[in-house]
């Protein structure tokens, strides 16, 4: 997993709400089995709408996604998460996230924070007004800065030391693993056991 710590740079004001995973990259973008190949079909439906804000090219480079309310609803989709990710971003901020979509991105290494809806309608009106603006998203501190202000967020504690170490439920596991093969070698067999036919 990617390690996250804290991460500043610009944001991508994208001023629309209920942004469900279909949205974020459309079923036919999606190369099954395959960590390649996402990051040309982020937004695709709305690519061709050329005032459509990742088209203007003050905002090429952003790192930081700046979202309305319900970004990533819909399908368990893992391939929203990887577009984002090839296409440059390192957090999502919005008011609220569909549940499987915050838990693919924590797993994941991009960072998904919920913030009040007035600071992310402070963030789309400074973006707007100066793309340059730098924004801080501090995992160790649990704070976004930008400009004169500081948002506190939480993350769960055990994603957010998971993001922080860049290990994933998997490194957890092992990290266990002298205990798991004790307890293997110690467990009495799984019966009943099948035999050959002869």
């Amino acid at each position: 997993m990617i390690q996250f710590t804290v991460h500043t740079g610009t944001a991508l004001p994208l001023r629309r709400s209920d942004v469900d995973t279909d949205q974020i990259i459309p079923a036919r973008y999606v190369p099954y089995f395959s960590l390649t190949g996402h990051g040309n079909g982020l937004f695709a439906d709305w690519r061709d709408d050329p005032s459509f804000a990742a088209n203007l090219p003050q905002y090429q480079g952003a790192t930081v996604l700046v979202a309305g309310n319900e970004f990533g609803t819909g399908s368990s989709r893992e391939s929203a998460v990887w577009a984002l990710q090839k296409s440059g971003f390192r957090a999502v901020l919005a008011p609220r996230f569909g549940d499987i979509f915050r838990e693919n991105a924590l797993m994941r290494g991009l960072l998904p924070v919920q913030l009040p809806a007035e600071a992310v309608e402070r963030l789309w009106e400074l973006t707007e007004a100066d793309p340059t603006t730098p924004v801080t998203v501090d995992l160790e501190r649990q704070q976004v800065r930008y400009a004169d202000r500081t948002e506190e967020f939480r993350v769960h504690p055990g994603a957010r030391q998971r993001l922080l170490r860049g290990a994933d439920v998997i490194a957890d596991t092992l990290a266990h693993e002298a205990e798991i093969s004790a307890h293997e070698r110690a467990r009495r067999p799984l019966l009943p056991r099948t035999r050959s036919a002869a």
